[in-house]
């Protein structure tokens, strides 16, 4: 009987415009109608200035319009610090004649443009959360423990953005285009953890995005960019009507160093192939971890989160083995302070 079943595929970049491994792909039998989503590291700052999103973000539409793919996200995020290698994953999906089993499920959607006065505030909760029910629709997941990781690209502001809405007699969050990323991405987060039932959205106010630590979701994701309006949202988890030998399980690490809760979840997966490994990351707002003092928050010349990105990178590329690493910045409600959700994903060698 016909089933669903996912593909994954993570491909080196040599820079934001380098789509040839993807190519490849297609020339070697991959269908380009199958691609859901790409999720990218790419080689900028991560900051409000990193066009390098856009670049790359562009440059997979110029090539998924050469092919046909329609209604692909594309999730990039910026910052390769340290080793981390500059890639590209590719996500799949496709209907084959198979019996469905417990295997991983992708589903993706789109929330419409959100006003600049929304973000970081309750709206902008409320609208990721319906966007988030949308895509585990769409992958097939009636139930929110089978999710373990929800990926979002959210907007920032900037200051032709803030004009805009203080000329139409509205204001924002902040007027601080740096600080606004941080406030999407923590509001974006508590709209994963209000779809996933983790908090009640009657239990947030505006004052607590970004302030109540406290309230965190274990299972998102976010990234703030320059480059878009709207949210692009991208659900992983396991569904019981897909099929194939991918699997996906994920742990949330309580500080940067925590390896044990990472290694735990790596055991729940069995033996399997590496696929890939989705993280978020920041410093440790209490300025020490574990006790002991760190400085990313006292650099005035580095980003914090690029300190941390560069830190769990290395802590995880320890840990597999590998350097194309998927890690995002900035983990504003997503996992503990100092801590952060960690997916994985395997090939198991004989389906359930």
């Amino acid at each position: 009987m016909p089933s669903q079943r996912a593909a994954l595929y993570r491909v080196s970049a040599s820079g934001p415009a380098d789509v040839s491994g993807v190519e490849a792909l297609f020339e070697n039998g991959l269908d380009p109608k199958t691609v859901v989503a790409v999720l990218g590291k790419t080689e900028g700052n991560g900051c409000v200035n990193d066009f390098t999103r856009g670049y790359a973000t562009s440059t997979f539409e110029t090539l998924f319009a050469r092919h046909g793919v329609t209604g692909a996200s594309i999730v990039m995020s910026g910052g390769t610090e340290g080793a981390l290698s500059p890639h590209w994953t590719i996500f799949c999906r496709d209907t084959v004649e198979a019996n469905p089993e417990r295997s991983l499920a992708i589903g993706v959607s789109r929330t419409p443009d959100m006003e600049p006065e929304k973000l970081g505030r309750r709206g902008q909760i409320e609208l990721v959360a319906d966007g988030v029910r949308e895509a585990m629709a769409d992958a097939g997941i009636g139930n929110a423990d089978d999710v373990h990781f929800v990926q979002i690209k959210c907007p920032l502001l900037t200051l032709s953005r803030v004009a805009e809405t203080e000329a139409r007699g509205e204001t924002t969050v902040t007027r601080d285009t740096l600080k606004s990323m941080g406030f999407s991405r923590g509001a974006s987060a508590l709209g994963v953890a209000v779809a996933l039932g983790e908090i009640d959205l009657e239990e947030i106010a505006d004052k607590d995005i970004c302030n109540r630590l406290d309230f965190y979701s274990g299972r998102a994701s976010t990234s703030a960019g320059v480059e878009l309006a709207d949210h692009e949202i991208i659900v992983l988890g396991m569904s019981d009507s897909w099929s194939g030998p991918l699997a996906i399980d994920h742990a949330v690490m309580k500080d940067a160093i925590d390896t044990a809760s990472v290694r735990t979840a790596q055991q729940r997966l069995a033996e399997g192939k590496l696929v890939a490994v989705l993280a978020k990351a920041e410093p440790d707002p209490t300025g020490k971890v574990r006790g002991r003092r760190h400085t990313m928050l006292d650099d005035s010349d580095i980003s914090a989160t690029r300190h941390a990105r560069a830190f769990v990178g290395g802590v995880l590329a320890g840990l597999f083995g590998m350097t194309d690493i998927y890690v995002s910045g900035g983990a504003e409600h997503q996992g503990p302070p100092g801590g952060g959700p960690v997916a994985i994903i395997v090939e198991r060698a004989t389906n359930p």
